[in-house]
């Protein structure tokens, strides 16, 4: 099975980042919520991990992005 990884973190985030609901049951339970947006797809154990921490990582870097441009706010930056 030819399974692309980058572009299925992509997509998680953009639907998870959309969707409040889903990003609270992303935080509480990362995993479960990865199963359930695969609707079906049985990954190995490993590959969960490593999409659960693309999908991690790529949410922390654009919250850390909007925290930075509302700060850039306070001080007349834009």
């Amino acid at each position: 099975m030819d399974f692309d990884i980058k572009g299925k973190i992509e997509e998680l985030v953009k639907k998870i980042s959309g969707d409040k609901s889903l990003l609270e049951k992303f935080t509480k339970d990362p995993i479960g919520a990865v199963k359930g947006l695969l609707g079906g797809v049985d990954l190995p154990s490993e590959q969960l991990e490593s999409l659960v921490a693309g999908v991690k990582a790529k949410l922390n870097i654009d919250q850390a992005g909007d925290l930075l441009g509302k700060i850039g706010g306070l001080f007349g930056k834009k």
